[in-house]
């Protein structure tokens, strides 16, 4: 089956987020371990991107034509496969067995799950991938686009800089960088353990098509990724305001929750948070 774009249902997609927000809890409450702040922070990035703008084939997840994701945060697992279920990649019912012994859903994001494209976990490496791929699409003369989604943490590594580098210098205007910028990294804020800032002004002094938007305003980000695709002769970043924890406030803002799970009492009251209240 393949999913083209479909028109425009922000109410829908809206309902979506909310919807996969409650399922990342559920799963990381049943695995008693995870990363849920990083998660929540690239919800609407990923529901946007996957059932909007995408053009894949979850019944097919290896069609030659198929629009590519790479997580470059690869600790964002529970995001990636509740997503990937909730399109079909596979049953939902596997999600039970998030970061079980013998589960192809381990707790960084691994090609052993369909849709996965790469596996990631060791931070840096995701956008130089992204421009291989890329690159590789370019000479075999292919339209599909290969986004990234990486974490603000995460662009504190000169790898990072060195394939920020390279995408401009080869035209891959077929690469499409995310960055969740939650501002809030393992162990604290990013601008106290390194600042970013100016961070669209590096990007741009790099060569890149630089935009800004809320990372949770679905329409925001449509509008952000089709003027990707009328970007030519160079990549495009997104960079996507967000909040570490979003939609659960005792999580929101908070690195503490990082590698921590829900337990019940906490879960009952995050899900009661995230009631679809419309």
């Amino acid at each position: 089956m393949n999913i083209p774009a479909p028109t425009i249902d922000l109410v829908q997609l809206k309902k979506k987020a909310l919807q996969i927000r409650r399922e990342i809890l559920q799963i990381l409450n049943s695995a008693g371990s995870g990363h849920p702040g990083g998660s929540l922070s690239a919800v609407e990035i990923l529901v946007t991107l996957y059932f909007h703008k995408m053009n894949h084939r979850p019944h097919e997840p290896k069609w030659e034509d198929r629009d590519r994701v790479i997580i470059s945060k690869g600790h964002a697992s529970a995001v990636t496969y509740v997503v990937l279920a909730d399109a079909g990649y596979f049953p939902k019912e596997q999600l039970k067995t998030y970061r079980k012994f013998g589960s192809p859903l381990q707790g960084h994001v691994h090609t052993k799950v369909p849709g996965v494209e790469f596996n990631t976990g060791s931070l840096g490496h995701g956008l130089s991938v992204a421009n291989g791929i890329a690159l590789g699409a370019k000479m075999n003369k292919k339209s599909f686009k290969t986004y990234c989604i990486m974490g603000d943490g995460e662009i504190q590594e000169g790898s990072v800089w060195e394939a920020a580098m390279t995408a401009p210098h080869y035209h891959l205007d077929n690469v499409c960088a995310i960055v969740d910028y939650n501002k809030v990294q393992e162990n604290g804020p990013t601008n106290e353990i390194k600042n970013l800032e100016p961070l669209a002004s590096k990007w741009k002094s790099f060569g890149w098509n630089t935009l800004e938007v809320d990372g949770h305003d679905i329409r925001e980000l449509i509008n952000a990724l089709d003027e990707a695709d009328r970007t030519t002769g160079k990549p495009t970043v997104i960079i996507a305001h967000t909040v570490k924890g979003k939609g659960v406030s005792f999580m929101e803002g908070q690195a503490s929750w990082h590698g921590k799970a829900p337990n019940e009492e906490m879960l009952k009251k995050a899900l009661t948070e995230l009631e679809d209240k419309s």
